[in-house]
């Protein structure tokens, strides 16, 4: 691209230097035209050929350029005569003026020896090398919005150093619908343009217009600047605050404290300054009720909680608010506001009681009304729908009779003497969040019926009563409860009437009505009455009256009343009991045996022996059990015919009570066997040598037997819904047997025989007692009844003695 210009450049050069040779022969100036911004070192012309000179004499005559400017812009070569560029020139600096048309630039070529001087004017012809400028790279306008269409506005110009075609030749404005410009030509030739408003403005659209001019001249290639142009469009009061809905709708939760926000307006105006402040204010449609409910900032458009706010009070506040502007010409805009106060869970319910029952009798039937409840809550949807309940431990339920009215029912039978009266709650809550509530707490008072028997802590009761007791003794306190109340409670006792053996049960025992104690009216003898059997009944002075009775079962203990009788050896008449035995009796013979009894109970009448004088320790031992007296060694010649031995029998009670007996042994030498025969029988002493035990085991039988009859009596007098007095006695009542007699009967018995009688007399009651005939070869069985005494042992006419021969 560079090389072309030159080329052209130099064409022009050559061109003008032809022309300027046609002119130096008509005139004494040589005249040049060259191109500005030509780069330095440049040929411009061959000064030596142009002027006719001599090249090889340049340097001898001293070729001097004198150029009149201040810079040095060009020089000569003396070698060759050539004019050629020594600095850059720039004719927008060279030729300042902008009227110039040309620019020249004017020298004289001197030499010496001959001085001679040729004139030379170098034309520098302009380029296109400088682009149009604005002064200010921003033009900024300002146009109300109410200007007309087709105004015009002034814009600057632009500039360009550059002159003729290089110079501005027209502007463009860049796209807009609202602006367009308009091309002038000044007197010098100079172009501007002129703004044109093709529409009117709105501010409110488009506050402001930046537009682009652009200048371009007529150089090729064409250069060109730009300039911004900001459009300011003025504001006037042509628009009304808007508020961003036509209605509000607001949501506030009642007992919103003071002071709270409800809502903030925001109304807008779209003019600007002045135009667009705004006041809001109430409108005559608002209410002074809500005017009070809540405030309005004038400045802010805040609408806040003036005073408490109730739901059930107001529920709806409806406003009108009205926002106007501050231009000259003030507009307005107005919005409506409605405030719709949301319930809040702020009302406990409440339960009236409209009817209540109290005290009802505890026979009450199921389902009977007792009490009618209205329930009611001020809140709205869940926050006034009631849930209504009671314990479910108690014996009522609740029933809806009507809207919100409800009935209290017994579900349940009730029972007084379970529990004597009821606090019944009732509790209602509501449905909001969180739920709210209120009870209230009725007493339920029961009457009390005569509905409960008379009840005696046991069943049956067993009275243990120590005989020898004193007449009028308090045997027990026979106490039964009566749950129930004042005259349904009053218990009376008394005895159920029964005869034993022509004696009635009042002529035994006494009990008193009030309060139950248990007297024996009579000293009770263990071995006459072991036992009583009988009936106390509690009843109530309800009515009808109620009653129950308990068994009372007396048994009479035994006292260690009775001394034990001897009842062998037998002894005829006296306390002394004689025997002979042969001297020459073997270590370990049984010599006698010590039988006594007592009639006390078993413990009491456990026995056990004891020598209370022995002659000779060394020669007899005497069990202590079975009451056996056997010899310790064989007689010797130094013991003494004559032994006496003095035995003791204690009984184990407390006291301890004995008796005594005393044998008198005399040694014969004779041995004789009908003696010995009489005189030790082993086989018959061995029957009463576990006396003791035969006692237990017949007490024992005995006492199965009782029990046994007993029962069966109960059974018996169960079935019978009127016992015969005449009736045999039942185990109510037990009546010893011990007065009872047998006639004496004498037996003459071997040992096995013997045994079953001693046992079935025994049974019976009896004492059985063998004793040796003196003359015979057996033993006479006599019965004897047990309550004959000790002298009547010895004496009794009732004993038999009978003598058997040996068969």
């Amino acid at each position: 691209m560079e090389g072309r210009v030159k080329s052209q450049l130099w064409r022009y050069v050559t061109f003008l230097l032809l022309f300027s040779a046609i002119l130096d022969t008509a005139s004494a100036v040589t005249h040049y035209s060259i191109p500005e911004e030509m780069e330095e070192g440049s040929v411009v012309a061959n000064l030596a050929s142009d002027l006719g000179l001599d090249v090889k004499t340049l340097s001898s005559r001293q070729m001097r350029l004198d150029i009149r400017s201040s810079k040095k812009y060009l020089d000569v070569n003396k070698q060759t005569g050539e004019l050629f560029i020594l600095e850059k020139m720039d004719r927008e600096y060279l030729c300042s003026v902008k009227t110039a048309t040309t620019c020249f630039i004017k020298m004289e070529v001197i030499l010496e020896n001959p001085v001679r001087m040729f004139n030379i004017e170098i034309e520098i012809i302009d380029i296109n090398d400088n682009a149009p400028k604005f002064w200010r790279d921003t033009i900024r306008l300002d146009i109300s919005e109410s200007t007309a269409a087709g105004e015009r506005f002034s814009l600057s110009n632009a500039v360009d150093p550059d002159i003729g075609p290089n110079s501005i030749k027209t502007y463009y404005l860049s796209e807009s619908e609202y602006f367009d410009i308009e091309i002038q030509t000044g007197r010098d030739g100079s172009k501007f343009a002129d703004l044109i408003l093709k529409k009117p403005l709105d501010r409110e659209k488009q506050a402001s217009h930046n537009l682009i001019l652009t200048a371009v001249d007529g150089g090729v290639p064409a250069r060109s600047g730009t300039a911004s142009i900001i459009v300011r469009v003025l504001d006037t009061n042509d628009n009304a605050p808007q508020f961003d809905k036509d209605s509000y709708t607001i949501n506030l939760t009642e007992n919103a404290p003071i002071g709270s926000l409800v809502v903030k307006l925001n109304a807008t105006d779209r003019d600007e300054g002045s135009n667009s402040d705004i006041i809001y204010s109430y409108s005559l449609y608002t209410s002074e009720k809500t005017q009070q409910a809540f405030s309005l900032n004038l400045n802010s458009g805040e609408i806040r909680v003036k005073e408490m706010i109730n739901y059930e009070d107001f529920r709806i506040y409806d406003m009108e608010i009205i926002a106007t502007d501050k231009g000259a010409n003030s507009l307005y805009g107005k919005c409506k506001v409605n405030i719709l106060v949301t319930d809040m869970n702020d009302n406990h319910p409440e339960i009236s009681l409209k009817s209540f029952t109290s005290p009802v009798k505890e026979d009450i039937a199921v389902n009977t009304v007792i009490a009618v409840v209205s329930v009611s809550d001020k809140d709205s949807g869940e926050n006034g729908q009631i849930d209504i309940h009671i314990s479910d431990d108690l014996p009522f339920a609740l029933k809806e009779s009507s809207d919100n009215y409800y009935e209290l029912l017994v579900s349940e039978p009730l029972d007084r003497e379970k529990v004597p009266e009821y606090d019944i709650t009732i509790t209602v809550t509501d449905r909001g969040n969180p739920p709210l509530s209120d009870n209230e707490t009725i007493t339920l008072e029961l009457l009390d019926i005569n509905d409960n028997v008379p009840q005696f802590p046991q069943t049956f009761y067993t009275i243990p009563v120590m005989e020898n007791n004193a007449p009028g003794a308090l045997l027990s306190s026979l106490t039964a409860i009566d749950p129930d109340l004042h005259e349904n409670q009053y218990l009376v006792y008394f005895i159920i009437e029964k005869e034993i053996v022509n004696t009635s049960m009042s002529m035994l025992f006494s009990i008193n009505p009030e309060n139950g104690n248990l007297y024996a009216l009579k000293t009770f003898d263990y071995e006459i009455e072991k036992e009583f059997l009988f009936h106390i009944e509690a009843r109530d002075s309800g009515v009808p009256p109620l009653s129950s009775n308990v068994t009372v079962h007396i048994i009479i203990m035994d006292q260690n009343d009775n001394t034990p009788l001897i009842v062998s050896p037998w002894r005829a008449h006296g306390s002394v009991v004689e025997e002979k035995i042969p001297r020459s009796t073997d270590k370990g013979t049984l010599i006698a045996k010590v039988i006594a009894i007592d009639s006390d109970s078993v413990h009491n009448s456990r026995i056990t022996y004891q020598f209370l004088h022995n002659t000779d320790a060394t020669l007899f031992s005497l069990d202590q059990y079975n009451g056996e007296i056997r010899t310790m060694r064989m007689f010797s010649y130094r013991d003494s015919r004559h032994q006496q031995l003095v035995v003791i029998a204690k009984d184990n009670g407390e006291p301890a009570l004995s008796a005594t007996v005393t044998i008198k042994l005399s040694t014969v030498e004779t041995a004789l066997k009908t003696f010995a025969d009489m005189t030790e029988v082993p086989l018959g002493y061995d029957i009463f040598s576990d006396l003791n035990l035969y006692l237990v085991i017949g007490l024992g039988s005995v006492s199965f037997l009782l029990l046994i009859t007993i029962l069966v009596t109960i059974v018996l007098k169960c079935q019978k819904t009127k016992p015969s007095k005449a009736a045999p006695p039942c185990r109510n009542s037990v009546i010893s047997e011990r007065n009872s007699t047998i006639a004496d009967s004498t037996l003459v018995s071997n040992d096995a025989y013997w045994y079953s009688l001693f046992l079935a007399e025994t049974r019976k009651g009896k004492l059985v007692v063998r004793q040796p005939v003196p003359k015979g070869a057996r033993y006479v069985v006599s019965s004897l009844p047990r309550s004959t005494g000790l002298t009547e042992t010895s004496d009794s006419a009732a004993s038999t003695l009978q003598v058997s021969t040996a068969i």
